[in-house]
């Protein structure tokens, strides 16, 4: 997984995620530099191609099945980013990549999604432009916490209670899922408890990268628990490969089963 390098959430709750697979996949992180999430033009060079493949192309020598953008860039900065950034890592690699959005993005599509809420600890410049990006999807966004914060280290230090609060807030206008979009952000251990209180699917950004990426190389999400509905009830999910369909917001067009046909994943998938 390519790490954001202010980042310090994501890793262990990963690693916690796919904890019962045990030793049947392991997962490997490659950072760059990522210090501060604005729209400033120095904000957005950070997600440039050059840093992220030099990144990739170290993951790729520890020979893992998948690379994942483990991060939210394109939530800003348009899904077509991510479409060029996976199509560049499996040209420099021959790997298989996704991102965290295309994630969101196909389970919003497979679900038939078109109402969120959204909760981040971003500035309102960046939240703007995540709820337009969003409505050319064809997703309304019903409702919306964020937190003021340009981050990026920053936002590791808002408690799980903190993030559940405004979860509870935008649950009032009862959207279809809820989205806590940024991976170093407290989200993914309190998603269980707040489905039971909001009786509301409720998608973290840590743990769909998870999902996506355990599903990919042929895991049984259905296998980890306590960390939300999405595990169990998309547990057999497996067209989450980009297409060119997320660029333009046009609904996708259902790809081939990228899941290995009729064998188990390998003793060492590794993400």
């Amino acid at each position: 997984m390519l790490t954001p390098s202010s980042n310090t959430v994501l890793e262990p709750y990963t690693a916690e995620i796919l904890r019962p697979f045990g030793a049947e996949a392991s997962v490997h992180f490659g950072r760059f530099r990522v210090t501060e999430i604005s729209m400033s033009q120095g904000s957005q060079a950070q997600f440039d191609l050059a840093p992220v493949l030099d990144a990739a192309r170290l993951l790729a020598d520890a020979r893992v099945d998948v690379i994942a953008w483990n991060g939210t860039s394109s939530a800003w900065l348009g899904l077509e980013r991510d479409v060029e950034l996976c199509r560049e890592i499996e040209a420099a690699t021959g790997i298989a990549a996704t991102t965290t959005m295309l994630a969101y993005d196909r389970l919003f599509r497979a679900a038939g999604v078109t109402r969120i809420a959204l909760v981040t600890p971003y500035l309102g410049e960046v939240q703007e432009r995540i709820v337009a990006n969003y409505a050319r999807q064809g997703i309304t966004v019903v409702a919306e916490r964020h937190l003021e914060d340009r981050g990026n280290f920053s936002f590791c230090e808002y408690t799980p209670e903190a993030i559940a609060d405004c979860v509870r807030d935008v649950a009032a206008a009862r959207p279809q899922m809820i989205a806590i979009v940024c991976t170093n952000f407290r989200g993914a251990p309190v998603v269980t408890a707040l489905e039971r209180e909001c009786g509301i699917p409720i998608i973290d950004s840590v743990a769909i990268t998870a999902f996506a990426t355990a599903r990919l190389v042929g895991l049984d999400t259905a296998r980890i628990t306590g960390w939300g509905r999405l595990f169990p009830e998309f547990s057999q999910m497996t067209d989450l490969r980009p297409t060119q369909a997320f660029a333009t917001g046009v609904p996708s067009v259902s790809g081939p089963d990228i899941s290995p046909a009729g064998k188990p994943a390998s003793t060492e998938s590794a993400t």
